[in-house]
């Protein structure tokens, strides 16, 4: 049989997530070791809706899932949220349907840096160069003595690595 009851809070245990829930009232606190998808580790904030069963062996029930009171993911699409302790979404990342990976929004692009850090160099260099060459220029008056003072262009000392995120990779 299974129940909807209210979650108050959970410990870990013996790395089982045991959740404390409310089943027929405010008197008969419960509690119940928390299922999940295999490698998803999920904490339950409280008074969230939760689906309990019991299991054959007396003593074992478990809260199989939870009622989400922000689906939003089409058919095929898969996404992920965290919350804060007020049920606020944080962050999430978002399988869409159409190819794209949402991850904490949509309103920019992320970027293959190795790809990027090669057109960066290439362009400090061509700008370098430039830079050579045009501090190496002597300039000529159209009708008079040949300047000495050399111009004085700036090389480009510019860097890029700091940008790079180490943890978030691409294909």
């Amino acid at each position: 049989m299974l129940n909807l009851v209210k979650t108050l809070s959970f410990v870990v245990e013996n790395g089982r997530r045991v959740v404390k829930f409310l089943r027929y009232g405010k008197n008969d606190t419960r509690t119940a070791i928390q299922s999940a998808p295999a490698g998803i580790d999920a904490g339950p904030i409280k008074n969230l809706v939760a689906v309990y069963a019991r299991t054959e062996k007396k003593g074992n029930p478990v809260i199989i899932g939870y009622l989400n009171k922000n689906a939003i993911s089409k058919p095929g699409e898969l996404r992920f949220y965290s919350q804060d302790s007020d049920g606020n979404e944080l962050v999430y990342l978002y399988l869409n349907e159409n190819g794209i990976i949402e991850l904490g929004g949509n309103t920019d692009f992320a970027v293959k840096y190795n790809e990027l850090k090669t057109a960066f160099d290439q362009l400090k260099s061509d700008f370098n160069n430039l830079v050579t060459v045009y501090n190496s220029h002597i300039h000529t008056a159209p009708s008079g003595p040949t300047s000495t003072t050399p111009s004085t262009g700036t090389s480009s000392a510019a860097d890029m690595t700091s940008s790079k995120v180490d943890n978030v990779k691409l294909g």
